[in-house]
């Protein structure tokens, strides 16, 4: 008896130590900018920037996107990329989650400037703004 309680204890307590470190991994990256879809377009009336849509399938796209870089084949669109490694990268896709796999793959290839829209091309649909 005492052996079963103190593996189900153990068992509780292995089952809380993977929940912890597997919460951990998807919170945001500190490299990372979450935006709102009202900021992300109060931006874009205001200066030029790089929109980029990582969404794959390819998705009908905000107005004013720039490129189409499948979230998981960013390395083979680096010569699409700005050289400029500080030059400020919007990113989105259709809900956040493959903006968040993009942003990761930048960062590692040297982009410091990175935002990724939250809620993506959803949340931008939901507060009326254009798409092409």
């Amino acid at each position: 008896m005492k052996l079963r309680i103190l593996t189900k204890k153990t068992l509780l307590f292995s089952i809380m130590i993977i929940a912890i470190v597997a919460g951990c991994a998807f919170q945001k990256p500190d490299y990372l900018t979450m935006i709102s879809a009202d900021e992300l377009n109060r931006i874009m009336q205001n200066e030029s920037i790089v929109l980029i849509d990582v969404h794959i399938p390819e998705q009908q796209h905000i107005k004013g996107t720039n490129l189409f870089i499948p979230y998981n084949e960013v390395e083979r669109y680096q010569d699409k990329l700005p050289a400029d490694k500080n030059t400020a990268l919007y990113l989105y896709c259709e809900g956040g989650p493959m903006g968040n796999a993009a942003a990761r793959s930048l960062y590692e290839l040297g982009y410091r400037n990175l935002y990724n829209l939250e809620g993506g091309a959803k949340a931008w649909r939901q507060a009326g703004l254009a798409f092409e």
